[in-house]
């Protein structure tokens, strides 16, 4: 009677979900669909689902005795509570050996904890990171688990079925222990976060300093993305020749300059601060959507402070522009490789980055042509300091970044806002400063603080009595 059950379960029937369901039943698989809301599923299988290989289900009891054992279950909810409340009810339901699979973008200690409480009651549990927005969940999504390596085992046909498919094999690959999946996710989104910052950034200078058009700037965009092969690239250059159908506007020009985030990006920073690691790009990545967010704030302030903005560049200008995007974006990768590096020996996930390099290839948001040469990288030493010295991207380096610094110096002047270029400068010139000025700062901890210091010319740890505290 098994071998008539259903293959794999997913709930949640938002578009994610839908269309998750929609791409595992195109491969052939049965699947299993609930929502709390049963007016949704129904919808869902009448409708989009019509002749699927999909069942609707409207108790969670119904869904799991429509399963093959062990039962393979993917939560398409909402981060959070809603998944602690799916799994609650879940429990009751499912036998030592069952599988969850938490799809969602969680908290990675959040994952850790999960995955503890189920494996004291024999539920076997990943969490796993799915990038690829709602066309990549439909048509093959990049997938990142981490967690129980058995349950892996279980699903892993299912889950390469599913995903984006290169020459170099499906996007996606068990990643480690525990909460792995998930906290390579949340370093991704910190690189798109980046990387969007950074076209975002050079878009303003594109319209303000340049005075280019939409449709002009879509051109240079298409061009530049021959270089970069860059998902998002390629939606912000069909963005911009897209018009308002209300106005005839181009729709970039109507839409508020006022960003929104849920989180992902602002997690990467946070523990980045934790592991003492300096990811600059992504933190001011992460500084411009919340400043953007207060527009009333930035009006106010904007009527009392004019800031210059014409200025008189020639045609050279765009090549250097362009080389400041090439290069601030691999620094972008650059930072999130270096915090996974950390984090890895950190949390014992054990990572490997060449194949979170390989997982990204395609299917995902921050897919582009630099994934391959980081793949390289990494597969030649895993233990690489950075990636600005690899021998995939010094002569890049070399080259672009007088450019990058030319970009930032002239668009300081004109007062517009780089955080993330600017920051991208700094990435590279603090890491290539064989002098910073910390020294001064050590010195300054000693005197107000006794912290100490070390000294350049001998071993030891130092204090010196800057003032005579024994008089006072």
């Amino acid at each position: 009677m098994d071998q008539q059950k259903n293959d794999i379960a997913v709930i949640g029937m938002a578009v994610m979900g839908q269309n998750l369901a929609l791409n595992m039943g195109s491969k052939g698989l049965k699947v299993s669909v609930y929502n709390r809301t049963s007016e949704k599923t129904k919808r869902f299988v009448e409708e989009r689902a019509k002749n699927k290989n999909i069942q609707g289900t409207y108790s969670l009891e119904e869904l799991v005795n429509s399963l093959k054992t062990p039962r393979k279950i993917i939560l398409m909810v909402k981060a959070g509570k809603p998944v602690d409340d799916v799994i609650e009810e879940l429990l009751p339901y499912l036998n030592k050996e069952d599988i969850i699979i938490d799809g969602g973008n969680s908290y990675y200690k959040d994952t850790d904890r999960r995955y503890e409480e189920l494996h004291k009651k024999g539920i076997r549990f990943l969490g796993t990171g799915i990038s690829g927005g709602e066309y990549g969940a439909l048509h093959g999504p990049s997938i990142m688990p981490g967690g129980d390596e058995s349950a892996y085992e279980e699903v892993k046909n299912i889950l390469e079925a599913t995903a984006a498919q290169t020459e170099d094999g499906p996007c996606v690959t068990y990643l480690g222990p525990k909460s792995s999946g998930h906290y390579v996710k949340m370093v991704h989104n910190g690189i798109e976060y980046a990387i969007m910052e950074l076209i975002a950034e050079t878009y303003d200078i594109m319209r303000k300093v340049l005075k280019m058009t939409p449709q002009d700037m879509s051109k240079v965009f298409k061009e530049w993305n021959e270089d970069h092969k860059s998902y998002l690239m390629e939606i912000t250059y069909k963005i911009l020749e897209w018009k308002d159908e209300e106005t005839g506007q181009p729709i970039v020009d109507v839409i508020l300059d006022s960003a929104k985030q849920k989180g992902t990006g602002k997690w990467s920073v946070q523990d980045a601060l934790d592991l003492n690691i300096s990811i600059p790009t992504i933190n001011a990545a992460v500084n411009a959507r919340t400043l953007s967010s207060i527009k009333d704030e930035r009006i106010r302030i904007g009527e009392i402070y004019e800031t210059p903005t014409e200025m008189n560049l020639d045609e050279s200008f765009i090549n250097s522009l362009r080389d400041a995007l090439y290069i601030s974006t691999i620094i972008a990768y650059a930072e999130g490789m270096k915090l996974l590096q950390v984090a890895s020996k950190e949390y014992g996930y054990n990572l490997d980055l060449s194949e979170v390099a390989r997982i990204w290839e395609d299917g995902c948001i921050i897919r582009s042509t630099f994934l391959k040469p980081i793949q390289r990288a990494f597969k030649k030493d895993p233990n690489l300091v950075n990636l600005i010295i690899s021998d995939e991207f010094k002569s890049d380096f070399k080259k672009k970044i007088p450019n990058l610094r030319e970009v930032v110096s002239q668009i300081k002047k004109a007062g517009i806002p780089i955080p993330s270029l600017s920051s991208a400068l700094d990435y590279f010139d603090g890491l290539s400063s064989k002098e910073l000025p910390a020294n001064l700062i050590q010195a300054q901890r000693d005197y107000f603080g006794a912290h100490t210091y070390e000294r350049r010319d001998k071993e030891g740890i130092f204090h010196t009595e800057w003032q005579d505290i024994h008089n006072i």
